[in-house]
C-alpha cells in the first residue's frame, strides 16, 4: 500500500487505471450510460454518496477509518472552499448513505437479488500442461473449505479475514476492469471480453493474452469429482433427470430451469467450455446431496484467483452476467454464474491471492454487499459496498487471538436491517422499530360497529383458505402430531370425566365427557377460525359443576335441568359477545397476562403429572420396615363386611346371598369384590391385594416416558442417521415412546393402572337420557334466574376461550392463514348450548394442549446453509388434526381391547412433558433465572440491553405475585372466580403503566393499545421499504 495520502496502492496491483468508471462494454455486452441523479431523485434518496476512498498507506493502518475524507459530491459550486466541502462530505457523503440510496432504486427483472453460492478455485500455471484450476473452498452462507488432505470439507464456520487484504480487494476495484451487466453464454466469450478490456487499459502483449487466455480455459476440477466418479461412472443429459425433478415454478424468463432443487432441464451443455446443443453432461460431477441445500432461484459467484508466471502485473476483473447463465464445469454444482471475479497475477504471490479471494467470496455472503453488487450501476457503487462493510467490521488484535482457529457459526445471526436505514443529522443510526414479538393487534380485532361485523369479516377472511387446511395435512408430521395429542387428550378427557362421575353421583361421568369431547371437537375443527386450538376440560369448570350440584341436591333442584338452563344462557351472552365484537377487548391482555396464565397452567399441568403418580401409592402402597423373618405369615383374605352399608345389603337381598353359607376366605379376589366382601391380612393394602413393585415400576414408566419423549424430539438436531431420519423420529417422538413403554410394561407384566376406556355407549344412569329438558321438574322461574350463574360461567369461557387463543395466535408462530376470534367463540358458544341440552360436560380451549398442538406442527426450512440453523417458517396451518383426534376420540369406545394395554403412568409422563414443553420460549422463566445469576453470566437478552436490571427485576415480582395468587385461588374453594382474577391482571399491567416507561414496556411486554396511539414514534419515511422509524 501506498504512504499517506497517496491514491495509489502498492500491494497486489501497482498500476493506476486510466479512468475511474465501471467499463461498459461493447457489442457482447449491454450498454449502460452515465447517471445523472436530479434534484427530485436526491430529495426522494436523502444524500447521494459520489467518491472514491483509497487506502492509506501501511505506514497509517491505524487511521483506516479516517480514509475517505477526499470525497467531492457533483454539482458543488467552483466556489465553496475546501473546508465547507470537507465537512459536507463528513456529514452526509458517508457509505452507508451511498448504499441506502442504491439500494432504494427500483429493481428491473435482471437486477433482483437471488441468493449467491461462492466458489473459490485456484489455479498454478507452473505447473504446466498439468495445470487446472482446483477447487478450495466454498460459500452459502459460511466459509467450506477443503482440507490439506483433499478428501474432505471442514465443517462450517465463519470467515475471518486478515484488514490488509479486504483493502488488497478494495484496490482491485479501484484498479481492475469492471463490467457490469455482460451478455456472454460461454466462458471464452468472457475471457475475450475482459482481455479485450485489459487490453485498452493496460500493456497487454498477444503472448500474455494467450497465455492467460489458456489459463482461464483450463478446465476445472472441484472436490467432490473423485468420489462421484467412483460412485456414478455413467454419463446421463441433464433433461433425463429433469423429467423426473424439475420444479415448474423454478423457470426463469429464458425457460432455463434454475432450481437447485432440480437438474437443470435444458438441452445446452458446456464441454470443454464451448456450448452445444444435444450433447451429455457428466453427472458424476454433480453433488445433488449438496444442491439440496442450495435455495431455489439461487445463482453462482466464482472468485478465479491464480499464479501466471508470464505476468509481470496482475490482471483483475470484475463482471457481473445478465443475465446468468449456465457454465457448465466451472461451479460444482449445476446452477447460472451471475458473478466472476478473476485475479492472475505474477508467480509467488499465491497465498496473496488466495486471501484476497477468500475476501471476495466473503464479502458475497454479506446481505447488504450481496444487494448492492446487484443494484451498482458504477464502480463507485461497488467501493461504496466494500467501504460500508469495512465500517461494520470488527477487528482482533493479533495478540490475544489465534487466526487458525475456526470460528463455530452461531444458532442466531442479528438483523442488518439497521444497516439499511440511514443516519440522522446528529451522526447516528435511527434504530428500526421492531413489531412487539408477541403482538396481536391487527384488523382481526378492530371492532366493525355493526351487528355480527367482526364475524363476517372472520368468515371473509378464513374462506379462501378452508380447502387448503386439507391439503396442507398430507405430511407425515400431521400424522405424528395426531397420533401423539390423540393419547394426550384422551386421558385428560376420561379423568375429567370420572371425576365429574364422583361429584354429581354419575349424571355426567366418562362417557359423556367422552362423546362431547369428540362432538364439540368434531364441530370446532370444522367450523372454528382457528383448528389449532384444542378443546378440552378446564378446572374452573369442574369446581362450577360440584357447586351447582350442590346447590341442586340441598334445595331438591334437578341438577341436570338447571345446568341445561345455564348453560343455555351462557351460550347466548356468548353469542351477544360475538354480535358486537367484544373479542376485540383481546387487544388489551398482554404478554403480562397471556405469561402468567400460561405458566399456570402448565404448571398446573406438572403439579398433577407428579400428583397422580404419588397417588398410585394408596392403591399400591410401599411395604416399608419389612421383617423377612415374618414373610411366611403374610396374607391377604377375603372376609364376611364387619359393618355392611345400605348398597351391599341391597345387593345381598336382590341376589338371595346368605352370608353365613358364603366360604369367603376360599373367594378369589374378583368373587371377594363382586360379593362386596372385605380384604383383611398384612399383604392387603388400601383396596386390596397388590403387588408391592407396582408403584416402583409406575416410576420407571413415568419418568422414562418423560426423559425419552424430551430426547427423541430434540433427536433433529443431533450427529447421527441422515437429516429425513432424524426429522421423522423427531416428529413421532411421543408416539413412538408411548409405543415402547406400552411394549415393555407388556412383556415386564408387572401390573401397573391402565386406562379406562367405557365399553358402552350408553348413559352412565339409566334415569337419564340423552336429551335434557331445561325445566324438567324444576319451578319455571329457575329458568330465569339461571342468568345469574350464567353471568359468572359466561366470563370463566370468554377469558378461557380467547386467553389460549391469543398464545396460540401471537405473531412469532407467523401464522400466514389469519385467525378468527369471533368464529371461535360462536363455535364454542354453539357447542356449549348443544352439550347443555344433551347432558355433556362443556369444553373450551385447552392452553396447554393447544400450545403442544402448535409445537408438533413447527415448519422449519428443509434446505439451509452448511453450518446455518434451520428458519422456523411458521406453523403447519390445517383442520385435519384436530378434526382426526376428536373422531379416533369418539370411536375409542369401540377400542377398548387396544386402549386397555397403555399404562397410566406413561400418559402421566406425557403430561409432564408437555408441562415442561409448553414453558419452553415463555420470557417470564427466562427473567426468573436472572434472579441467581451474576450479571457477568447473564444471558444476552435483547431487553437486558435496554432496560436496567433492576426494573427487570421488578416487572418480574409482579408477575411472580399475581402467578401465586392465581394459583392460591385456583388451589382453594373460591376457585370458580379465578377468570374474574385472571382479568384482574389486564388491570394490574394498566397500573405498571405508573411505574415503567412506555421505552422499557415496549420491550417487556406489549403496550397497550392507547398507548400504541401516542405518537412517541416517528412516521414512515420510506413507504415503499415498509418500516417504522423511531425518533433517535
Amino acid at each position: 500500500m501506498p504512504a499517506a495520502g497517496s491514491n495509489e496502492p502498492d500491494g497486489v496491483l501497482s498500476y493506476q487505471r486510466p479512468d475511474e468508471e465501471a467499463v461498459v462494454d461493447q457489442g457482447g455486452t449491454s450498454t449502460i450510460l452515465n447517471i445523472h441523479y436530479e434534484k427530485e431523485e436526491l430529495e426522494g434518496h436523502r444524500t447521494l454518496y459520489v467518491g472514491v476512498r483509497m487506502p492509506l498507506g501501511r505506514q497509517s493502518h491505524r487511521h483506516h477509518r479516517t480514509h475517505g475524507q477526499k470525497h467531492r459530491r457533483r454539482g458543488r459550486g467552483k466556489g465553496a472552499s475546501q473546508g465547507e466541502e470537507g465537512l459536507e462530505a463528513l456529514a452526509h457523503d458517508t457509505p452507508s448513505q451511498r448504499v441506502q440510496f442504491i439500494l432504494g432504486t427500483e429493481e428491473d427483472e435482471e437486477h433482483v437479488p437471488h441468493e449467491l453460492f461462492t466458489e473459490l478455485d485456484e489455479i498454478c500455471m507452473k505447473e504446466g500442461e498439468d495445470a487446472e484450476w482446483k477447487e478450495t473452498a466454498r460459500w452459502l452462507k459460511f466459509e467450506e473449505d477443503v482440507e490439506d488432505g483433499g478428501e474432505r470439507w471442514s465443517k462450517p464456520y465463519v470467515a475471518t479475514l486478515s484488514l490488509h487484504s479486504l483493502f488488497e480487494l478494495r484496490s482491485c476495484l479501484i484498479n481492475g476492469t469492471v463490467l457490469l451487466d455482460m451478455r456472454a453464454n460461454s466462458i471464452e466469450e468472457i475471457s475475450d471480453l475482459i482481455l479485450d478490456q485489459q487490453e485498452l487499459s493496460s500493456d497487454l502483449n498477444d503472448s500474455m493474452r494467450v497465455k492467460v487466455r489458456e489459463a482461464l480455459l483450463k478446465k476445472h476440477h472441484h472436490q467432490n469429482e473423485k468420489k462421484r466418479n467412483n460412485l456414478i461412472p455413467i454419463v446421463r443429459s441433464f433433461a433425463e433427470v429433469g423429467k423426473k425433478q424439475s420444479d415448474p415454478h423454478s423457470m426463469d424468463k429464458h425457460g432455463q430451469t434454475v432450481s437447485p432443487q432440480s437438474v437443470p432441464t435444458t438441452n445446452l451443455e458446456v464441454k470443454n467450455g464451448v456450448n452445444c446443443e444435444h450433447s451429455p453432461v457428466d453427472l458424476s460431477k454433480v453433488d445433488l446431496h449438496f444442491m439440496k441445500k442450495i435455495p431455489t432461484g439461487a445463482e453462482a459467484s466464482n472468485v478465479l484467483v491464480g499464479e501466471v508466471d508470464i505476468l509481470d502485473r496482475p490482471i483483475v476483473a470484475f463482471v457481473r452476467l445478465s443475465p446468468a447463465v449456465l457454465l457448465s464445469g466451472l461451479t460444482e454444482v449445476p446452477i447460472p454464474t451471475r458473478f466472476l471475479f478473476i485475479l492472475l497475477g505474477p508467480a509467488g504471490k499465491g497465498q496473496q491471492y488466495h486471501e484476497i479471494g477468500r475476501s471476495m467470496a466473503t464479502i458475497m455472503t454479506d446481505e447488504i454487499f450481496h444487494d448492492v453488487a446487484y443494484k451498482a450501476k458504477e464502480r463507485d457503487d461497488l467501493l461504496a459496498g466494500i467501504d460500508e462493510f469495512l465500517d461494520q467490521v470488527t477487528v482482533l488484535p493479533p495478540g490475544e487471538w489465534d487466526p487458525s482457529i475456526r470460528i463455530e457459526p452461531p444458532k442466531n445471526v442479528p438483523s442488518q436491517e439497521k444497516r439499511k436505514m440511514p443516519g440522522v443529522p446528529n451522526g447516528n443510526v435511527c434504530h428500526i422499530e421492531q413489531e412487539p414479538h408477541g403482538g396481536h393487534s391487527g384488523p382481526e380485532l378492530q371492532r366493525t360497529g355493526r351487528l355480527f361485523g367482526g364475524l363476517v369479516l372472520d368468515i371473509k377472511r378464513k374462506a379462501p383458505w378452508y380447502w387448503s387446511d386439507y391439503r396442507d395435512a398430507l405430511s407425515l408430521q400431521c400424522l405424528a402430531s395426531f397420533l401423539f395429542l390423540y393419547c394426550a387428550c384422551m386421558s385428560p378427557v376420561i379423568t375429567f370425566g370420572g371425576l365429574l362421575g364422583e361429584a354429581t353421583e354419575g349424571r355426567i361421568s366418562a362417557i359423556e365427557s367422552l362423546f362431547g369431547a369428540s362432538m364439540t371437537g368434531i364441530a370446532y375443527s370444522l367450523f372454528a377460525g382457528q383448528a389449532l386450538t384444542i378443546l378440552g376440560s378446564t378446572g374452573p369448570v369442574l369446581v362450577f359443576e360440584k357447586i351447582l350440584f350442590k346447590f341442586c341436591k340441598d334445595y331438591a333442584l334437578s341438577y341436570l335441568s338447571l345446568r341445561a338452563c345455564i348453560g343455555l344462557w351462557t351460550a347466548f351472552l356468548c353469542i351477544v359477545l360475538v354480535a358486537t365484537d367484544a373479542s376485540s377487548l383481546v387487544c388489551y391482555i398482554t404478554r403480562f397476562t397471556e405469561e402468567a396464565f400460561a405458566s399456570l397452567i402448565c404448571i398446573i399441568f406438572i403439579y398433577e403429572a407428579i400428583e397422580k403418580l404419588i397417588h398410585l401409592a394408596e392403591t399400591y402402597p410401599i411395604h416399608m420396615h419389612s421383617q423377612l423373618d415374618h414373610l411366611s405369615l403374610y396374607y391377604c383374605r377375603c372376609t364376611l363386611p364387619e359393618n355392611p352399608n345400605n348398597h351391599t345389603l341391597q345387593y345381598w337381598k336382590d341376589h338371595n346371598i346368605v352370608t353365613a353359607e358364603v366360604h369367603w376366605a376360599n373367594l378369589t379376589v374378583s368373587e371377594c369384590q363382586e360379593m362386596h366382601g372385605e380384604f383383611m391380612g398384612s399383604a392387603c393394602g388400601h383396596h386390596g391385594p397388590y403387588t408391592p413393585d407396582v408403584l416402583f415400576w409406575s416410576c420407571i414408566l413415568f419418568f422414562t416416558t418423560f426423559i425419552l419423549s424430551s430426547t427423541l424430539k430434540t433427536f433433529k438436531t443431533s450427529r447421527y442417521f441422515p437429516t429425513r431420519v432424524r426429522s421423522m423420529v423427531s416428529d413421532f417422538a411421543v408416539f413412538l415412546t408411548i409405543f415402547t413403554m406400552v411394549i415393555i410394561d407388556f412383556l415386564i407384566g408387572v401390573p401397573s393402572p391402565k386406562l379406562q376406556v367405557p365399553s358402552v355407549f350408553k348413559p352412565t344412569r339409566d334415569d337419564r337420557g340423552w336429551i335434557i329438558n331445561p325445566i324438567g321438574p324444576n319451578p319455571w322461574w329457575t329458568v330465569i334466574a339461571a342468568i345469574i350463574p350464567a353471568l359468572l360461567c359466561t366470563i370463566l369461557i370468554f377469558m378461557d376461550q380467547q386467553i389460549t387463543a391469543v398464545i396460540i395466535n401471537r405473531k412469532e408462530h407467523k401464522l400466514k392463514k389469519g385467525c378468527g376470534y369471533h368464529l371461535d367463540l360462536l363455535m364454542v358458544a354453539i357447542m356449549l348450548g348443544v352439550c347443555s341440552i344433551m347432558g355433556l360436560p362443556w369444553f373450551v380451549a385447552a392452553t396447554v394442549l393447544s400450545i403442544t398442538h402448535v409445537n408438533s406442527l413447527k415448519l422449519e426450512s428443509e434446505c439451509s446453509a452448511p453450518g446455518e440453523q434451520p428458519k422456523f417458517l411458521g406453523i403447519r396451518e390445517q383442520r385435519v388434526t384436530g378434526l382426526m383426534i376428536f373422531v379416533l376420540m369418539g370411536c375409542s369406545v369401540f377400542m377398548t381391547a387396544i386402549l386397555k394395554f397403555i399404562p397410566m403412568p406413561v400418559l402421566y409422563g406425557v403430561f409432564l412433558y408437555m408441562g415442561v414443553s409448553s414453558l419452553q420460549g415463555i420470557q417470564f422463566f427466562d427473567r426468573l433465572k436472572l434472579f441467581g445469576m451474576p450479571a457477568k453470566h447473564q444471558p444476552d437478552f435483547i431487553y437486558l440491553r435496554h432496560v436496567p436490571l433492576r426494573k427487570v427485576h421488578l416487572f418480574t415480582l409482579i408477575q411472580l405475585t399475581c402467578l401465586v395468587l392465581l394459583w392460591v385461588i385456583k388451589a382453594s374453594p373460591a376457585a370458580i372466580v379465578f377468570p374474574m382474577m385472571v382479568l384482574a391482571l389486564v388491570f394490574v399491567r394498566k397500573v405498571m403503566d405508573l411505574c415503567f416507561s412506555k421505552r422499557e414496556l415496549s420491550w417487556l411486554d406489549d403496550l397497550m393499545p392507547e398507548s400504541k396511539r401516542r405518537s412517541w414514534m416517528m412516521p414512515k419515511r420510506r413507504p415503499r421499504r415498509k418500516r417504522r422509524l423511531r425518533k433517535c
